[in-house]
């Protein structure tokens, strides 16, 4: 369907209705992705512009229904902008760690240390930085927190960069919304242990873990749309410590626009049979969103011609160099040409049945959250909430989770053990010497369980990820094609 605008100031009778009306006044606009792609598979993208144009806001869902990808797609647009509202009207406090633990206690504030920093990061506890108030979901006791992990990106800080900058580039990552608090919580903690289960698994480093013997009904359902379409699809597993983490790939020789080629489906459930769900479900949304953010224009011209009007009379943000030029350089190349690129993404090592991954019976966003925070026994999880409309945001931090490995060069103890015992030449223990080798900033307790200090190589890191940086770092949708225009 056309791009259509979406009024969202009339009755709720649906949760995409709801997320819709909880949204600041400004224009809305959904749009219908499946037209990008061949699987037909409901893929629906957001759009919120403020009133004034001077903030924007984009959403992607998909499911097996229409419905479900509409939901999606309006949850994850009320997630970034009501987020962003309630962090723009709090300035952060600026203090030093050391200073903080003095005043409040050490169970007050954030080690940054425990939030996995990049290595080699300024971690001087008498360094200031600007903090944010979060909730510990366990006591109810606020807790302070470097404001760049609580913010999806810098833009939603309300305050400059402490000299010396932000400790890491913020990131959505842990994000959630719903109709209760549990369900928003519940979703920003799945993110988290998506991500942190494939950090060093998936992508340039895929372990190459082939799931077999998919029997649930409903994930053969979705293989089989992609695969009546052509696709060869497969689903690897990643982790089982926390959650099911999987995610699905596919090779495609007649892929019309190249870039579809490299649409990676991720997914962290209690339930096998979830998790693969809703990693080919992804699959089929990452290969239309792509198409869509960084296939031809005319493509999006032809489709959607009102949106991209309003895309290319707005300003393109600042982007990140090396995201913009890696994927400036793939939509150079042709279908053959990224496929041989991709080659980590269709390693195949080992096989892991399905029927021995595990299951779980629980149901509904309470016994969701409650599951996760039973496994998560010892972790604390500390979450920043806003609520509209009886809508329900939350970002989540969950200190010790890991992510941002390969792209940012973010790493923890956890991760860290991961790399060291599979002898990896990324990582090592002892001092760092030389430009390339960064030490691993770590607590005191952190070291010594690990046995020492420790140093990542982030030259040897660049080398890995090489070309395939669009996998972990994407620009904005359209910049490629919009500066390559100008």
């Amino acid at each position: 369907m056309p791009g259509r605008p979406a009024g969202h100031r009339g009755c709720v009778t649906d949760p995409a209705a709801a997320y819709r009306a909880a949204l600041p006044e400004g224009r809305t606009t959904e749009l219908d992705l499946r037209g990008y792609d061949r699987t037909g598979i409901p893929v629906t993208a957001t759009v919120w512009r403020a009133a004034d144009g001077t903030r924007s806001g984009h959403g992607v869902g998909y499911g097996a229904t229409e419905e479900a990808a509409a939901i999606g797609a309006w949850g994850e647009l009320a997630e970034q902008v009501l987020l962003d509202d309630a962090l723009l009207a709090r300035e952060p406090r600026t203090a030093s760690f050391r200073e903080l633990v003095a005043e409040r206690g050490a169970d007050r504030v954030a080690d940054p240390r425990t939030l996995v920093l990049p290595a080699g990061a300024d971690d001087d506890p008498d360094r200031p930085l600007r903090w944010l108030p979060t909730t510990r979901w366990a006591t109810g006791e606020e807790a302070l927190v470097p404001a760049e992990f609580v913010a999806p990106h810098a833009a939603g800080i309300a305050a400059p960069p402490p000299a010396g900058g932000w400790l890491v580039t913020p990131i959505t990552n842990g994000m959630g919304a719903g109709d209760t608090m549990e369900r928003a919580v519940g979703h920003g903690i799945g993110e988290l242990l998506q991500r942190d289960g494939n950090t060093v698994d998936f992508r340039a480093l895929d372990t190459g873990r082939v799931v077999t013997g998919i029997d649930d009904p409903q994930a053969l359902a979705a293989i089989a749309a992609l695969e009546g379409a052509g696709l060869q699809v497969t689903v690897k597993l990643a982790s089982t410590e926390f959650a099911v983490v999987v995610h699905a790939v596919a090779t495609d020789p007649a892929a019309e626009v190249p870039v579809v080629v490299s649409a990676i489906g991720e997914a962290a459930a209690p339930d096998r049979a979830e998790a693969v769900r809703k990693a080919v479900l992804e699959l089929a949304s990452s290969r239309a969103r792509r198409a869509f953010a960084f296939g031809p224009l005319a493509g999006v011209r032809a489709r959607h011609p009102d949106y991209l009007a309003d895309e290319l009379a707005a300003p393109l943000p600042e982007q990140e160099p090396r995201a913009l030029a890696a994927m400036t350089a793939w939509t150079g190349l042709g279908t053959p040409e990224l496929t041989d690129l991709l080659a980590p993404l269709w390693a195949r090592r080992t096989e892991v049945p399905f029927a021995g991954l595990p299951t779980s019976a629980v149901h509904g966003p309470a016994e969701t959250l409650a599951l996760y925070r039973e496994r998560l026994a010892g972790f604390d999880l500390l979450v920043a909430a806003t609520e509209v409309r009886g809508v329900h945001v939350a970002k989540v931090l969950v200190p010790g989770l890991e992510v941002e490995t390969l792209s940012y060069g973010r790493i923890g103890e956890r991760v860290l053990q991961r790399l060291l015992a599979r002898g990896s030449d990324l990582v090592g223990l002892g001092v760092a010497e030389g430009p390339d080798r960064r030490p691993v900033r770590l607590t005191p307790e952190a070291t010594e369980r690990v046995g020492g200090p420790a140093w990542l190589d982030v030259a040897a890191a660049a080398r890995t990820v090489g070309e395939l940086y669009p996998l972990y770092r994407e620009p904005t949708r359209h910049a490629p094609q919009r500066l390559a225009q100008s």
